[in-house]
């Protein structure tokens, strides 16, 4: 038996808030953003790049 698309990405797992992508999503400190959002937005959030 072959899994659906809802089986496979349960609405708890959500959406990128910014384009409702389900792919590559970082849920960690309240972003739910995909990590392609979060590359475009990274200076406007407030994160820096650490050497």
């Amino acid at each position: 038996m072959q899994s659906t698309q809802r089986e496979s990405f349960p609405s708890e797992f959500g959406s990128c808030h910014v384009c409702s992508n389900h792919h590559g999503l970082i849920c960690k400190y309240g972003l739910n953003m995909c990590r392609q959002c979060f590359c475009q937005y990274v200076k406007d959030i407030g994160f820096i790049k650490l050497d």
